[in-house]
């Protein structure tokens, strides 16, 4: 009989926990009986689903490896006779014989499941070893490996990296394969989509054979995966495009034509714009992460500033206000207008919004360290104006009251610092910076504003909290200021923040010397300025909680810098 001329394959987009094998094998089991019920040939799962991805130095512990072999085991046992394949992705032990390299690791390796057994194993061959990945050393170099047929279709699967390199690509066409189907674990950052889909055109185009691309979706620690799978004939031509940061099973029809194998037109999911991407990875990213460590509730700071102020609507959305404690910690510094501007964020939301005063307890420190700070000034008595240490008193104070709030209650502390400030150091440790996870690490304050305009704008279906604007035009409009003394104002110290951010950008992001920053404009004592800010601040960022990566070089692993160094860049 001549080979069948179509095969039907179900994308899975899911969101896997970390460590939660149980849980990933019964959601694979739920896809793959999906998948039947569509009547696919073959189900797919993303990469390393089964473990959760990334899960860093977990992936090469032995008793981890054994338990996630049992996994496999179980989901190879659910496939039946004459039904649908499952392909899921899951680390395995190996051991490699390179110079140098004879020691026992782990591949990042793709299964193939069928008939009840596990019929084939594919390992990764390109590591990426950049940005947040370190999989050089997790894991061993893998062989490419050749096609394998379904349905009558010589089916190639190149793990995420490796269908970013035209060899991989080459190599598996020139085995015989006719369509390539990629697991991936593509972690979300701005523009990362256009870059997924540039390189999947070039490797159609290159071998004149069709993709399909799968990703996962879901928050693990500072990173978030959008999924955005989809699939493209050669040429380019998109043909299927599934939804965005959604858990969502695809069926795709690839059919044999006289040109070779073709996919049939699907689903065209809307793209978002950047605005929304971003909003919508910080919202997902909170929820996956109080969720998936077992809380059911968060708790904040509530200044009447902008950047609160979009912590806490990002919480809503994420969780539901009822979920969310807004909490307002006045002390003799703080505007009227503040605590107006709070009260109205929180009203807007919907959330708990408790004030406590922090007056009492910034004079029984005062009044406790007076005695060895006698004829210091400022800052002894309340009739003074504050030095750094007083104002790092309040906000330490705030941090305590904070912290007891969340043990009491057992919920989570978000912290509210914005890139800019973790840039440059404008936030105190043990004070503002406690927490367990910010939302807004990696968003500049330029784009804090943005945020805040973009969501009184637009309400979505995944969004809990209300429709509407939720934070007031006099909060995102009105000067940033700590309130840790009178009349005090970022700018007093700071460039202003377009300024700022943008030598920022340069530094951070594009990496360029001072040289070619004061080249492009700006002011070479402001530019130094930046630069010693952001060098001198790197040990407070090391202290910092994780919170969800939005650019290319977001503080942690993006950009790794020494605690102690006295390099500057003085060209």
């Amino acid at each position: 009989m001549p080979p069948p001329d179509t095969i039907r394959i179900t994308l899975a987009q899911a969101n896997p926990v970390a460590g939660d094998i149980a849980g990933n094998v019964a959601q694979a089991r739920a896809a793959l009986s999906a998948g039947e019920a569509a009547g696919a040939d073959l189900v797919v799962l993303p990469e390393m689903f089964l473990s959760g991805y990334q899960v860093l130095d977990l992936s090469v512990r032995p008793a981890f490896l054994r338990d996630v072999r049992a996994g496999l085991e179980v989901l190879a046992a659910a496939t039946r006779p004459g039904g649908a394949a499952l392909a899921v992705g899951a680390p395995v032990p190996g051991s490699s014989r390179e110079p140098g390299q004879d020691h026992a690791g782990a591949y990042n390796a793709f299964h193939l499941l069928q008939d009840g057994a596990i019929r084939a194993s594919f390992n990764k061959h390109y590591r990426p070893n950049y940005g947040v990945f370190d999989e050089n050393r997790l894991y061993l170099e893998g062989a490419i490996p050749g096609p394998v047929e379904i349905a009558g279709c010589r089916v190639a699967f190149p793990i995420c990296e490796d269908m970013w390199f035209a060899d991989v690509a080459e190599t598996m066409a020139e085995a015989g394969a006719e369509l390539f189907v990629i697991p991936n674990g593509s972690p979300f950052e701005r523009g990362k989509y256009d870059t997924r889909i540039q390189h999947m055109v070039a490797r159609t185009v290159e071998t004149g054979l069709p993709a399909i691309y799968l990703n996962l979706i879901g928050g693990q620690d500072d990173q978030v995966f959008d999924g955005g799978s989809f699939a493209i004939n050669p040429g380019g031509r998109l043909m299927v495009q599934m939804p965005f940061f959604e858990a969502a099973a695809e069926t795709v029809e690839v059919r044999r034509t006289g040109e070779g194998w073709r996919i049939r037109p699907g689903e065209l999911a809307p793209v978002p714009d950047a605005a929304e991407m971003d909003y919508r990875a910080m919202v997902e990213a909170t929820r996956d992460y109080v969720g998936k460590s077992g809380f059911k509730g968060v708790v904040l700071g509530l200044s009447g500033g902008v950047d609160s102020a979009l912590v806490a609507a990002i919480a809503a959305d994420a969780l539901g206000p009822s979920q969310v404690r807004c909490v307002m910690l006045p002390s003799r510094y703080t505007a009227p207008d503040s605590l107006a501007d709070a009260a109205e964020v929180a009203g807007a939301l919907g959330v708990k919004h408790p004030e406590i005063s922090i007056s009492g307890a910034v004079a029984a420190i005062t009044e406790g360290l007076a005695p060895e700070f006698e004829g210091l000034e400022p800052g002894v008595t309340p009739d003074v104006t504050p030095d750094v240490t007083d104002e790092n008193v309040q906000s330490r104070l705030r941090g305590v009251y904070l912290m007891a709030l969340s043990n009491k209650f057992g919920e989570l502390l978000l912290t509210t610092g914005n890139k800019s400030e973790m840039a440059v150091g404008y936030a105190t440790l043990y004070g503002d910076m406690n927490g367990a996870f910010n939302p807004i690490k990696d968003l500049y304050k330029t784009r804090v504003f943005e945020a805040a305009r973009w969501r009184n704008a637009n309400h979505r279906a995944w969004m809990k909290g209300p429709e509407g604007p939720v934070i007031p035009a006099r909060v995102i409009g009105k000067p940033p200021t700590a309130e840790l003394r009178e009349g005090q104002r970022d700018d007093d110290s700071l460039p202003p923040y377009e300024v700022l951010d943008a030598i920022l950008e340069r530094l951070v992001e594009d990496q360029l010397s001072t040289a070619e920053i004061v080249a492009e404009g700006y002011e070479r004592a402001t530019v130094m300025q930046v630069q010693g800010l952001l060098y001198a601040s790197e040990f407070k960022r090391f202290q910092s909680p994780p919170g969800v990566k939005l650019t290319r070089k977001a503080f942690w692993l993006d950009r790794r810098y020494p605690i102690v160094n006295r390099w500057r860049d003085k060209s």
